[in-house]
């Protein structure tokens, strides 16, 4: 006797998904099906696609950066995931390459330049303290 078991996904619409125009260089809104506690909710993830791998077929990747809060996030997301909820393309920019990777290092670079103008010149940014207001009489 065979143990079979069935596992239920949620229906996606691969034609839709399969004719989008993910290209590295496009801003993107992912909307996340996220479960919690029974309940089901929306979550938008945004932020600029670094690559896409593997094309349209089955197991077709694409790579999503976003900064928030002066923390860089990256995410990689399925094509066909069910977690998926829609995917929507705000602006598309042109590129020279396929493959973004390069975006990384700019940020740290950015970083690294905000620290020279210091005016401490420590590799850590200081915030200066207001001194306290005294009145001559």
């Amino acid at each position: 006797m065979k143990n079979e078991t069935t596992i239920q996904m949620s229906p996606i619409a691969k034609a839709e998904r399969k004719d989008l125009p993910l290209r590295a260089g496009a801003t993107v809104k992912v909307h996340l099906k996220i479960q919690e506690k029974g309940k089901t909710r929306n979550q938008v993830f945004e932020g600029l696609i670094l690559s896409v791998k593997r094309g349209k077929g089955n197991g077709a990747m694409f790579t999503v950066r976003k900064v928030a809060s002066g923390v860089g996030m990256e995410k990689i997301f399925p094509l066909y995931s069910p977690s998926i909820d829609k995917i929507e393309i705000v602006r598309q920019s042109k590129v020279g390459r396929s493959k973004l990777h390069f975006v990384r290092g700019n940020v740290a670079r950015e970083v690294k330049r905000k620290m020279r103008h210091t005016k401490t010149g420590s590799t850590v940014p200081v915030q200066e303290e207001e001194a306290p207001e005294v009145s001559a009489e």
